[in-house]
């Protein structure tokens, strides 16, 4: 990672300025266990941690990590835990809840206030304390790679009524929220995992549109907020908002009124790391206003001495003030003083998913009825902010055949014949950004009108014929509802044996 020579060290680091600049940082690491370093870092005043798949074998060795880190020291431990397609808890199964695209198509607040706390019940048994999540983005670009079924949906008061019952679930639990990604990441293109995407908007179509739901979220009390690595020319001029004094400082605190955590997306993406490094990102996201560094997946522990050595030469050599850091560590303990005020447990609760998951179906025509089904799953590259996090319906289906294939290598005569006298389902994910993937569909489609389609992610495309389900989402119980409606007698079988 690029970094600039001026967040090189000159001397020694005085011990209150190294903990004012490590207490900046939410650090990663690998495995399941907490490395020595962690510990160490953390007697010398380090922020907190976030944890990723990797980290999460089950829930009892979660525990055990999170007991580790919180005898250490007053620590924010946090993840991401959307759940739908985005999940660290699950990683390895598949959320059993589904995300905010199918709690958004259903729109009963009560409802997304429920799954929220159900979350937040599991973060908190496991250790957990501040959840990167809800996502609040409006999202109006239907191509938009990286956003999609991780949003309530595209209307601004639709997005903002459930972002606030998210928040007021998440953190009745005594589970900080944290919402994203400011000041909104659903018009973009691109995937800031890879470089700066652009909102190219004007600030009337902010204030009507990105900052509703933070808005809301803001007066609902909302604890923390995610920064967006996005490039909004009006108001950030070239810089990613992460980077920018006008939209942390300027808009987030000042015009919003925003007092708790902004916390930063991770800065080992490369729309920071490629224009910026590391550490010299790190600097202008503290002096541009945000509080927590989120470092990311990437980084080692070298990389992170380098960004504590960083932050502590800017604060010398006067590029970041050190009342700076000040401020920052103050909001910090204002959430820790939050975070331990007493609380009765929240309820567990994962029967919820399904029935939320059952509720946001969405179907068009009516199901033949299912004679040796063959279900051919169509492969989707996935994203980076989901992970290799497993979908599709072979949980429910133990019975029949469910085949995966990749589009563009897979021809449909093959299919269509392993079909013959079979109904035939066919199951995709967002569809609309996949050509192949609309190819082969259309080639079954046409040559079996009967076949029926699910679609698992945004239904924004649909063949011109077959019966037709949309989910809004491709976690667990997703799917699940999806073949109770097709296949109810299989799945009763798979869960019941």
């Amino acid at each position: 990672m690029p970094e600039n020579s001026a967040s090189r060290p000159t001397g020694p680091i005085d011990r209150e300025l190294y903990r004012l600049a490590a207490g900046t940082l939410l650090v990663a690491f690998q495995g399941t266990t907490v490395p020595e370093w962690v510990l160490a870092e953390t007697e010398r005043g380090l922020g907190g941690v976030t944890l990723f798949g990797f980290n999460v074998a089950d829930p009892a060795q979660l525990s055990a990590l999170t007991g580790r880190l919180r005898g250490a020291g007053d620590l924010v431990i946090s993840l991401d835990e959307e759940g739908g397609d985005v999940t660290r808890l699950a990683y390895h199964t598949g959320s059993p809840y589904p995300g905010n695209a199918a709690l958004g198509a259903v729109d009963d607040v009560g409802l997304t206030r429920e799954v929220y706390h159900a979350i937040a019940g599991e973060l908190a048994l496991c250790g957990i304390n501040l959840n990167m999540a809800p996502d609040a983005d409006v999202n109006t670009a239907d191509d938009n790679p990286v956003i999609g079924t991780r949003a309530f949906g595209n209307d601004p008061t639709l997005v903002a009524r459930h972002t606030v019952a998210a928040v007021e679930g998440l953190q009745a639990a005594g589970v900080a929220a944290c919402v994203k990604h400011f000041p909104g990441h659903g018009a973009t293109l691109q995937d800031s995992h890879l470089e700066i995407p652009l909102v190219d908007a004007g600030l009337d179509v902010l204030r009507a549109r990105e900052l509703v739901p933070f808005r809301a979220a803001i007066e609902a009390g909302a604890k923390s907020v995610m920064t967006a690595h996005v490039r909004v020319p009006v108001l950030t001029g070239e810089a990613p908002a992460t980077l920018s004094s006008a939209a942390l400082t300027g808009l987030l605190r000042e015009e919003l009124g925003f007092g708790g955590v902004i916390v930063s997306d991770a800065l080992d993406m490369r729309a920071i790391t490629d224009a910026y490094g590391l550490a010299g990102g790190a600097v202008m996201s503290l002096a541009a206003g945000a509080d927590l560094l989120c470092l990311g997946p990437l980084p080692t522990y070298d990389d992170v001495r380098a960004v504590i050595a960083g932050i502590a030469q800017a604060a010398q050599d006067g590029r970041l003030p050190v009342e700076r850091l000040a401020e920052s560590a103050a909001r910090v303990a204002a959430l820790h003083a939050w975070l331990a005020e007493p609380r009765s447990a929240a309820p567990g609760g994962q029967v919820v998913g399904l029935a939320a998951a059952r509720r946001a179906l969405s179907l068009t025509g009516t199901p033949p009825a299912p004679v040796d089904p063959l279900v051919v799953e169509l492969e989707t590259p996935p994203t980076i902010a989901v992970g290799e996090v497993p979908w599709g319906f072979a949980p429910w289906l133990q019975a029949a055949e469910v085949v995966r294939v990749t589009p563009g290598q897979e021809e449909p005569e093959s299919l269509l014949e392993r079909a013959k006298d079979r109904s035939l389902v066919i199951v995709t994910k967002d569809a609309h950004r996949h050509e192949s993937s609309r190819a082969l569909m259309a080639a079954l489609v046409a040559a079996r009108p009967d076949a029926v389609v699910v679609e698992m992610g945004l239904p924004v495309w649909r063949p011109d014929s077959a019966v037709y389900i949309a989910t809004y989402g491709a976690a667990r119980p997703n799917a699940r509802a999806a073949a109770e409606l097709l296949f109810p007698d299989l799945v009763k079988a798979a869960t019941t044996s």
